[in-house]
């Protein structure tokens, strides 16, 4: 606490000024200008000034529960000790203070609920996550974000970071999940892995395509969490399937599914690390030609050539980062880690 003792007075005059300007409801006026709707601004803790500093670009894929203290310590060294911004669409403020007091030195933490599509589309929140000189997404549902982010103000300010400002980004959960390129949206609900197994067009496989964040290192891929509570590397690959069978992707689909406790960090070059207490799988279609054999509504999946239908890596984290998998050649040689496949037949899952 004493660390943020000098910025208290600043911090205050500065959120009351902020959410004074910004109190009145979204509508038009009669200059066709429209009025700024009041952000849910969570707090900060720091120093209020914007400070810019050199970032160095990555990304975080954490599988869900309790955070991974060395990924995080690693997305904030990448920070340039400039400013951080947590987004979220429901919780608290819980991020500030964690990140803030974690080891790297950074100019401050803050949270932005955002919770409507108004809000996504609010000018005042867009300029503080161009700012941001790291940002991490919450847990939650990625339902609302995909309802209440894609296509706003927010949607852009993200790829921008990622892409042009090129800041480290994360997300845990529901955060992680819509990272890929490719992601599972569950706007009609969750689903098990024995489910959607079971029957690979029940409605709640719902999957976006190339319509939400354009990450670097995840073009054709699609990540998972929580992998180990419940397992859920049977859906992942009919999630995988799906794509297959809807999406001419000119390429292997792919996807990266994190065990809870877990985090995989991707560089700037695309060198992905694995940090924490369980582990990540790397998953990849075994060729262009290899496709399901029967994936067809209300019929269970069978997608196995062989046992070989999909290529797995399996890389356990550890405190200081294990393993090296190259994002930008799949089929390159990984270390660190384990070979196997994974498959189905009649939808129960094969291999690891």
């Amino acid at each position: 606490m004493t660390q943020r003792l000098p910025f208290v007075i600043a911090l205050v005059i500065a959120a009351s000024s902020w959410m004074l300007a910004c109190q009145q409801p979204n509508n038009t006026n009669a200059n066709n200008q429209t009025t700024i709707v009041a952000p849910v601004w969570l707090g900060l803790v720091g120093d209020t000034s914007d400070v810019q500093g050199a970032t160095q670009a990555g990304t975080v894929l954490m599988g869900g529960s309790t955070d991974v203290d060395e990924a995080m310590r690693w997305m904030l060294s990448r920070a340039g000790g400039g400013d951080v911004v947590i987004i979220r669409a429901s919780g608290g403020d819980g991020y500030n203070d964690y990140l803030f007091t974690l080891g790297a030195k950074v100019n401050s933490v803050e949270t932005l609920l955002i919770n409507s599509r108004d809000l996504a589309n609010n000018p005042e929140i867009e300029r503080r996550v161009r700012n941001a000189e790291m940002l991490f997404i919450a847990g939650g549902d990625q339902a609302m974000y995909v309802n209440f982010w894609r296509n706003t103000r927010l949607h852009d300010a993200l790829n921008y970071l990622a892409n042009v400002k090129k800041v480290p980004i994360g997300g845990t959960s529901a955060g992680c999940a819509i990272l890929g390129r490719l992601y599972y949206s569950a706007l009609q609900g969750t689903i098990r892995s024995e489910e959607a197994l079971a029957n690979p067009f029940d409605a709640r496989v719902t999957i976006g395509r190339n319509d939400f964040l354009t990450m670097p290192f995840l073009a054709n891929t699609i990540t998972d969490t929580h992998y180990d509570n419940p397992d859920r590397l049977g859906r992942h690959l009919t999630f995988m399937a799906r794509i297959v069978k809807d999406t001419a992707l000119g390429a292997p689909v792919q996807g990266i599914g994190v065990e809870e406790r877990t985090a995989v960090a991707i560089n700037a070059e695309g060198k992905a690390t694995v940090f924490g207490r369980g582990r990540a799988f790397f998953l990849w279609q075994n060729g262009l030609q290899t496709m399901p054999e029967v994936i067809q509504s209300g019929v269970p999946l069978t997608w196995n050539k062989g046992g070989q239908a999909v290529r797995s890596y399996i890389i356990p984290g550890s405190s200081q980062g294990n393993g090296d998998f190259d994002l930008t050649n799949w089929s390159a040689t990984p270390s660190g880690g384990t070979w196997g496949f994974v498959s189905a037949v009649g939808g129960v899952l094969k291999g690891q």
